[in-house]
């Protein structure tokens, strides 16, 4: 069986991040670490956090952060019923346009799913 779309996915995000680490200045760098901070365990658990994220990209339609947000969702254990929730949240903030990006998430989702049966 091939590689599922997140692990490919995953893999080129990788590549792509040690590039930018290569070339990326301390302004950048710095931005990055900021950005995995926030997803930390705190007030608001890592799980509830990798939702908001999912719920944000979706609404500013950015397919890169989608997937992103979604493998973390499930890497923390996010249930399909969270999972709809959070995406009807997104639907509603975001409106008809953000339904391309709805169905690329619950396929990529589905694929997540079925691959190890969870």
């Amino acid at each position: 069986m091939g590689k599922l779309k997140v692990e490919k996915f995953m893999e080129e995000r990788e590549r792509l991040n040690e590039i930018v680490m290569k070339y990326g200045g301390i302004e950048i760098k710095r931005f990055y670490s900021l950005d995995s901070q926030v997803y930390r365990n705190g007030a608001i658990p890592k799980k509830m956090k990798e939702l908001m994220g999912l719920v944000a990209s979706l609404v500013l339609r950015c397919n890169d952060c989608i997937m992103y947000h979604l493998n973390q969702c499930y890497e923390e254990g996010v249930s399909n019923e969270e999972l709809k929730e959070a995406l009807s949240i997104a639907l509603i903030i975001g409106g008809s346009i953000t339904i391309p990006h709805l169905r690329r998430a619950l396929d990529a989702w589905d694929e997540l799913k079925n691959n190890d049966g969870k």
